[in-house]
């Protein structure tokens, strides 16, 4: 599985790709605005997953899912296959969780997130 982690905050991006590395190949960004661009230039190799905090410097997580989910709309190759978008935020009220759903998420964690809460979700997404 390839995976790109989005998380500007070290210590918590850290943790993530210690939890995540061994589901598969990880990536990481610090911002939306990388998340985007790297989404865009993995087309030929697709992100299985993106694990995608909310409130981040230069574009927030929420932009990113929805510019990437746009993106995603707007493709047109017949093999391209949409990925599982894992929201990863401190941020556990309804406007933020249904926001985070209507933009078309698979998953949403809050922080802290453990092994378990991860292997949960991604055995219920299918991706392990």
């Amino acid at each position: 599985m390839k995976i790109l982690i989005v998380e500007d905050n070290f210590v918590c991006r850290n943790l993530l790709l210690n939890m995540m590395c061994r589901y598969g190949e990880c990536h990481v960004a610090i911002n939306g605005q990388e998340a985007v661009d790297a989404f865009k230039d993995s087309i030929d190799e697709e992100y299985d997953l993106i694990c995608l905090d909310i409130k981040m410097p230069v574009k927030s997580g929420m932009e990113a899912l929805k510019e990437i989910r746009e993106y995603e709309l707007r493709k047109e190759l017949k093999s391209f296959k949409y990925v599982k978008i894992i929201m990863t935020t401190i941020l556990d009220d309804d406007k933020n969780i249904i926001g985070a759903f209507k933009e078309q998420c698979d998953g949403y964690l809050v922080k802290p997130i453990s092994s378990d809460k991860v292997t949960e979700l991604l055995t219920s997404l299918e991706l392990i």
